[in-house]
C-alpha cells in the first residue's frame, strides 16, 4: 500500500466509494511481496501493481465489481495451462489478493493512517480476508505500539488479533495470520492480513567522498532512510549529498554511539563505511562490530583495498575484536562485478546488500536453477 498512498489518499478524499486489491499471501515464485496493492481510482485510472502485469487487467474487472457491489473478494491468481496468458502468473506462482471497496465511510481513519505512515510513524492495519461469515469480510482494527482502534465484533477476537499485530508491527513484519471463527488460537476459520509500516531501514554511510555520494543515492533508490556522516565540514554538505535524508559533522564513531544510546540503530541498519583512513574506520567500526541483539546491524561493510583491508584486520584486533565479531564485517565492500566508477561500485554495494538481505546466490539467474522471485511460501 505504501506505494500508492498519494493516489490513495486522492481517491479517498473523493468521497466516493473505489475498488483496491491487495496481495495477502504468496506461494513459489510471486512477483510482488504480500502488502503489494493496486487501486482503481473513481474516475478509472489505476495505480500499483500486484504481479507485475501478469493479472492486472483481471484485477481491474474485479476492483470494478467490488467497488460496485461494496462486498469484499478474495481471490487466488495461480499458473495453469488455460489461464496462464490471461489471468495467470506466468512466472509459476499463486498469489492471494484481497479485493475491497473502500471509502470515507468504509474506511473513516484511512486517512490518520496515511499520516502515520507519512511521518514514519508505526501503524499496522489488521483486516479479516477469510470467515466462515461473509459479514466479518473486511473488518479492521488499526494497531500502534499504545493504542489500538476498530473492533472485528467480539472482544475475543480483537483481543488477539491486537496482540499479535503489535508484535508483528514491533518486527516490521507483513504477514496472514490464521485464527478459529471468534479468535481462537491454534484454530482455523479465520484469516486476518496484517500489514505493518514502520519507519524506513536506516542506511548510515561514513565518509563524505564521491563514492559515499553515489551509495547514498542507491540507499535512496532502495527505500532507506540515508544519513551521511563526515568529521570534515568541508566534505559533508548537503550541495555535495542533495538525495541524502541527513548529512552530519561529526566524528563517525561519536555520532554512532550517540545513534546507539538513543536507540536508532536496530537489525535493519545499513553502515557502509566509506572512508579508509584508520583514524576514523578502526573507531566506528569497533562500535559497530559490537553490538549484538536486536541491535546487531544487518550489514557492515568497509571499502578498501586487499591491503588496506588486511591492515584495518590487524587494527580492529589490536582493539580486541576476535572471531566472534570480525566475521560480521564485510571487507572489501560489494560484490565483485567489475565496476571501476563510484556509480558502479555503488552498484556493487547495493547489490551485496540486497543479497544479504533476502539470502541471494551472487550467481547468475541464467546459471542458477532457483527461483527468480523468492516466494515466502513454497
Amino acid at each position: 500500500m505504501r506505494e500508492v498512498l498519494g493516489e490513495l489518499l486522492e481517491s479517498w478524499q473523493s468521497g466516493e466509494v473505489f475498488g483496491m486489491g491487495t496481495v495477502v499471501h504468496t506461494i513459489r515464485s510471486a512477483p510482488r511481496p504480500p502488502g503489494a496493492s493496486m487501486l482503481v481510482a473513481p474516475d478509472g485510472t489505476v495505480a500499483g501493481s500486484v504481479s507485475g502485469g501478469c493479472v492486472e487487467g483481471a484485477l481491474y474487472e474485479l476492483c470494478v465489481e467490488v467497488a460496485g457491489s461494496s462486498t469484499p473478494v478474495l481471490e487466488r491468481y495461480g499458473f495453469s495451462d488455460d489461464e496462464a496468458f490471461a489471468v495467470g502468473l506466468t512466472c509459476g506462482g499463486i498469489i492471494d489478493v484481497f479485493v475491497e471497496p473502500v471509502s470515507k465511510t468504509l474506511f473513516p481513519d484511512l486517512d490518520l493512517v496515511i499520516a502515520d505512515i507519512r511521518a514514519d510513524e508505526p501503524v499496522a492495519i489488521a483486516t479479516v480476508i477469510e470467515h466462515p461469515d461473509s459479514e466479518w469480510l473486511g473488518r479492521r482494527i488499526i494497531v500502534r505500539p499504545d493504542s489500538a482502534s476498530g473492533t472485528l465484533g467480539l472482544d475475543r477476537a480483537d483481543h488477539s488479533v491486537i496482540d499479535d499485530a503489535r508484535g508483528l508491527l514491533e518486527s516490521g513484519t507483513t504477514t496472514t495470520v490464521t485464527y478459529g471463527a471468534e479468535g481462537q488460537r491454534m484454530d482455523t476459520g479465520m484469516r486476518v492480513f496484517v500489514a505493518s509500516f514502520q519507519p524506513k531501514p536506516r542506511m548510515i554511510v561514513f565518509g563524505a567522498i564521491d563514492y559515499a555520494a553515489a551509495v547514498a543515492r542507491q540507499g535512496t533508490f532502495l527505500g532507506y532512510h540515508v544519513t551521511v556522516c563526515d568529521a570534515r565540514p568541508i566534505f559533508a554538505t548537503r550541495a555535495r549529498f542533495p538525495t541524502a535524508d541527513e548529512v552530519v559533522v561529526s566524528w563517525p564513531h561519536h555520532y554512532l554511539k550517540k545513534e546507539i544510546d538513543e536507540g536508532r540503530i536496530d537489525s535493519r541498519t545499513v553502515l557502509c563505511v566509506l572512508t579508509h583512513d584508520p583514524k576514523f574506520d578502526v573507531p566506528v567500526l569497533d562500535l559497530a562490530l559490537r553490538l549484538d541483539g536486536p541491535r546487531r546491524p544487518a550489514y557492515i561493510g568497509a571499502m578498501g583495498s586487499r591491503k588496506t583491508h588486511d591492515d584495518r584486520l590487524i587494527r580492529l584486533k589490536e582493539v580486541g575484536l576476535g572471531d566472534q565479531e570480525l566475521p560480521r564485517l564485510t571487507s572489501p565492500i560489494g560484490l565483485d562485478l567489475g565496476g571501476r566508477t563510484p556509480e558502479e561500485t555503488a552498484i556493487s554495494v547495493a547489490a551485496e546488500i540486497i543479497s544479504l538481505r533476502w539470502g541471494g546466490t551472487n550467481e547468475p539467474l541464467s546459471e542458477s536453477d532457483r527461483r527468480v522471485h523468492q516466494g515466502l511460501d513454497d
